[in-house]
C-alpha cells in the first residue's frame, strides 16, 4: 500500500510558475512509476506527465510540453511537477498517481493503469 499526498497548488497569474509535490509513504516508492493528472470541472481526468521509477523515461501531454517538467527524488519518496508559463486553461485539480511492479523504464498514461492516488491539489491560473 502507498499513500500519496499532493501539495504546492494555489492561485497564480498567467505566465507564473508553481511546483507541485507528491509525497509518498508506505511501500518503497522508488519502485513505483508515477504520473500527474489534471481534472477540470465537468471534464475527464487526463494525463499531464508520467515518469518511470528509474526516472530515465518521461512522458508529457502535448499541451504542457516545454512548460512542465516531471521529476522524482526516490531518496525523499517524493515526486514533483514543475509548471512554468502557466495558462488559464491549466486550471484544474491536479492528482498524482503511482503504480507498482513496473519495468525500469515503464511509464503509464491512463487512469486505469494506476493503483494509488492522492487527494488532489487545486491549481488556479488567472488571466
Amino acid at each position: 500500500q502507498v499513500q500519496l499526498v499532493e501539495s504546492g497548488g494555489g492561485l497564480v497569474q498567467a505566465g507564473g510558475s508553481l511546483r507541485l509535490s507528491c509525497s509518498a509513504s508506505g511501500r518503497t516508492f522508488s519502485r513505483y512509476a508515477m504520473g500527474w493528472f489534471h481534472q477540470a470541472p465537468g471534464k475527464e481526468r487526463d494525463s499531464v506527465a508520467a515518469i518511470s521509477w528509474s526516472g530515465d523515461s518521461t512522458y508529457y501531454a502535448d499541451s504542457v510540453k516545454g512548460r512542465f517538467t516531471i521529476s522524482r527524488d526516490n531518496a525523499k519518496n517524493t515526486g514533483y511537477l514543475q509548471m512554468n508559463s502557466l495558462k488559464p486553461e491549466d486550471t484544474a485539480v491536479y492528482y498524482c498517481a503511482a503504480r507498482g511492479l513496473t519495468g525500469y523504464s515503464d511509464y503509464y498514461r491512463s487512469t486505469e493503469e494506476y493503483d494509488y492516488w492522492g487527494q488532489g491539489t487545486q491549481v488556479t491560473v488567472s488571466s
